[in-house]
């Protein structure tokens, strides 16, 4: 573990020390990240107005540019292969049929310029639409704070059940993770950070309406009011 921290700093890296899960820290949260905002656009949103909220947030792109960045056709082949795709109620295994697989092909989500900037496609809009009625999802407006809650309090929830599962050994090793990996705006802190700013009882209150179980760590941090208090007090019990 030494040789490999300081391997780290050696190629200017910021290495963080987390145990072996599935995601491991950062894809395990950001997996709720993108699976809402495929959600939200089921059920009334567009690319656009997703990326807008997530960017103006502070992320360096929205989860949709991000998608595209990364090459769509990753996860669709993964579909594939287990015969889970299914073009008809999914938005992103429509697009790859049609050989739209991101800023690579100059078609994603987004239409690319000569200078990969992201351009809103009608087509892309429609086809979204055509899922929602294939899957008989009546589309309705939603506000850009249901945006916002949506994307990033099931992450920092998940990060919750990673403290509480072991996988990191402190809230701070998570938020440097994002904060150097993820592109979480620096200026919140992390997204455990963020938590505790935002306040844990307020984000586990949302959670629950938005039909998902707070973690138990959650829930106790909520109670001693910050999650950077009770960590210190479960570090100095362990002294």
């Amino acid at each position: 573990i030494l040789t490999i921290m300081a391997f780290g700093k050696k190629i200017r890296k910021v290495a963080t020390l987390v145990g072996n899960c599935h995601g491991f820290v950062g894809n395990r949260m950001i997996a709720f990240y993108t699976e809402q905002a495929m959600a939200l656009i089921t059920e009334g949103a567009l690319p656009g107005q997703v990326d807008k909220v997530a960017y103006e947030f502070g992320m360096p792109m929205g989860p949709f540019q991000m998608m595209d960045l990364v090459g769509l056709d990753l996860s669709w082949r993964e579909r594939k292969r287990a015969g889970t795709d299914d073009p008809k109620n999914n938005v992103a295994d429509a697009l790859c049929e049609e050989g739209r697989l991101g800023q690579k092909t100059g078609k994603g989500f987004y239409q690319y310029d000569e200078n990969r900037r992201p351009v809103p496609d009608d087509h892309v809009s429609n086809l979204i639409v055509q899922v929602s009625k294939n899957r008989n999802v009546t589309r309705r407006n939603i506000s850009d704070e249901e945006i916002l809650q949506r994307l990033f309090y099931p992450l920092i929830n998940e990060g919750f059940k990673i403290l509480e599962e072991g996988y990191a050994q402190r809230p701070s090793d998570i938020d440097v993770v994002y904060c150097y990996g993820y592109g979480f705006p620096r200026y919140r802190g992390g997204p455990m950070k963020y938590a505790d700013e935002v306040g844990l009882d307020h984000i586990a209150e949302s959670l629950s309406k938005l039909g998902f179980q707070p973690s138990n760590l959650l829930l106790e941090a909520a109670k001693k009011g910050s999650l950077a208090r009770l960590w210190k007090a479960k570090m100095k019990a362990k002294l």
